[in-house]
């Protein structure tokens, strides 16, 4: 579509700038269960112009207001009551979180038209695989795959809010502050019911520069000063942290971490039905959401592979939520993005060739590391290669099921294979940090099933008879790769894994038939 043209344009900042500040102009209303939507939007109306709403379940029913102006809320606010304090005294911070009840239920009983709910979570892999098997192509199966599980407009518009919302909170100290969403939120690689990691940042210091170069002083305030930036960022989030867990009205399990290798504060926001994560700014992992922004805006191909290559390992049990010894999906991701820039012709481009189309303004050095990239998608040359995504998964499972990970590392600024630095089983260079390994967590054994897995995969797909399947009414294609592979198939497997380590071997069918139990639970819960 036009629009959807428009929007690819914008730079990832134009975008975050805009989503931040529809943020500020929103509210967000529990509602009463028999809730007649013309009834509601011509009262809030009242107070000014409702420029967008969505309605969804959320323990009862939440409905997200977008107003045209700012002042709107203040208005609505103004007519806001605090809850009487009969048997829970309250703590009075008035946010942006309303309840609305009807004063006369029975007089309001107007038609009821059903509201339209957006759905805030995926559905379930076995309802997936239903409608996989309904698709003409492995191609699109992968798009309903993305369909299915990439973020709506109106998950977006609700983790901007809870940003927002914290934002109020850290803004009684640090008024010039912000909380942006960053990783997977924004960078067009999340999935329903997928956490909120948000960060605090102090640094809109652009507009202060041009005013410090006038005038005969040099001026600066004075502020505490501390050993370390690591102690001054503990302290903060330790602060904010008892604000959410001792005001924050629908902030619950809050759990400081602040002696993790980047401290944070994590807790349950319960009005928008999110797990979120609020660390001190990251420049790196902003610019990382920003790389993975671009690649996934340059081909639609992109992101249907991440989305499918990520589901294909949840359900094997590959990755998992847990923090522990298997591969994470950001560490998945780059191995997508690594085996398209290999693509002949490659799919997108290096890491060092977008580095080379950056301009003045995309100067970024942090820390000491170039994190330097272009800004423009208009400025990189679309890709000349029309493999369909029928080849390209086939193709994934082939190259990783035969890839020399004992030799070799996966490098995205160069896009090529080089030699291991350092011998962790799985080596994939940090794109920015080029002296960190961001799949160092990563196990043989977890590695070998990684690559036994993709092996099995890529045989899977290469001896179907997909029409065979299809008039069979079996699941056929990605639906397939989708059912974890049990037991029977154990002795193929072996055939398949001549060249591991047979010392793993055992290990590794032992988990398989641990995983699988496991894994068609985990793969609908998460």
């Amino acid at each position: 579509t036009d629009a959807e043209v428009i929007t690819r344009k914008k730079t990832f900042v134009e975008i975050q700038t805009e989503r931040l500040e529809q943020a500020e102009r929103t509210v967000l209303i529990k509602c009463p269960s028999k809730l007649n939507e013309k009834n509601l939007l011509q009262y809030l109306s009242s107070h000014g112009n409702v420029k967008s709403h969505f309605f969804f379940e959320n323990r009862g029913i939440s409905a997200l207001i977008e107003f045209s102006e700012k002042s709107s809320i203040a208005s609505l606010q103004d007519a806001v009551g605090i809850p009487s304090a009969s048997e829970h005294h309250v703590v009075p911070f008035k946010s942006r979180l309303f309840t609305f009840t009807l004063k006369n239920p029975v007089s309001q009983h107007v038609e009821e038209t059903p509201l339209h709910l957006s759905p805030q979570c995926h559905i379930p892999v076995k309802d997936l695989i239903e409608k996989l098997c309904l698709a003409d192509s492995i191609s699109s199966q992968m798009y309903i795959l993305l369909n299915e599980y990439q973020l709506t407009e109106e998950n977006i518009k609700l983790r901007f809010l809870a940003c927002s919302l914290v934002r109020d909170f850290a803004r009684a100290y640090f008024p010039d502050s912000t909380v942006k969403p960053f990783g997977s939120s924004v960078n067009t690689f999340g999935k329903l019911g997928s956490d909120v990691d948000m960060f605090l940042d102090f640094h809109d210091t652009g507009k202060h520069v041009t005013k410090m170069k006038k005038g005969p002083f040099e001026m600066e305030y004075q502020m505490k000063r501390l050993p370390s930036e690591r102690l001054a960022t503990q302290r903060i989030l330790s602060v904010i942290g008892d604000c959410l867990d001792n005001f924050g009205p629908g902030c619950v399990n809050v759990q400081k971490i602040l002696n993790a290798r980047c401290p944070l504060v994590k807790f349950s926001h319960q009005p928008t039905g999110f797990q979120c994560d609020l660390s001190v700014s990251n420049s790196i992992a902003i610019r990382s959401s920003e790389l993975l922004y671009i690649y996934g805006c340059l081909d639609s191909r992109v992101r249907a592979l991440v989305f499918t290559v990520r589901c294909w390992a949840r359900v094997h049990g590959l990755t998992n939520s847990a923090p522990g010894t298997w591969i994470t999906n950001f560490s998945l991701t780059m191995m997508v993005m690594f085996f398209l820039q290999r693509r002949s012709p490659p799919i997108i481009p290096t890491l060092d060739q977008l580095k080379e189309l950056a301009d003045e303004k995309d100067k970024h050095i942090i820390g000491g590391y170039d994190c330097s990239f272009v800004s423009d998608l208009r400025k990189i040359k679309p890709t000349k290669n029309t493999e369909t995504l029928d080849v390209l998964l086939g193709e994934f499972f082939e190259y990783f099921g035969n890839f020399d990970f004992r030799k070799n590392s996966i490098n995205l600024r160069k896009g090529k294979e080089v030699n291991k630095p350092e011998p962790s089983p799985l080596y994939i260079w940090n794109p920015f940090e080029q002296d960190l390994n961001i799949s160092k967590n990563v196990n043989q054994p977890q590695l070998e099933k990684f690559i036994a897995m993709a092996r099995e995969s890529a045989w899977i797909l290469q001896k179907e008879d997909k029409t065979q399947q299809m008039i069979n009414k079996e699941p056929w294609g990605l639906a397939t790769l989708l059912i974890p592979f049990g037991k029977s198939n154990s002795s193929k497997m072996k055939n398949r894994m001549k060249g591991i380590g047979s010392e793993t071997i055992k290990s590794l069918l032992d988990s398989l038939k641990l995983n699988n139990a496991n894994s068609q639970q985990k793969a609908v819960g998460k």
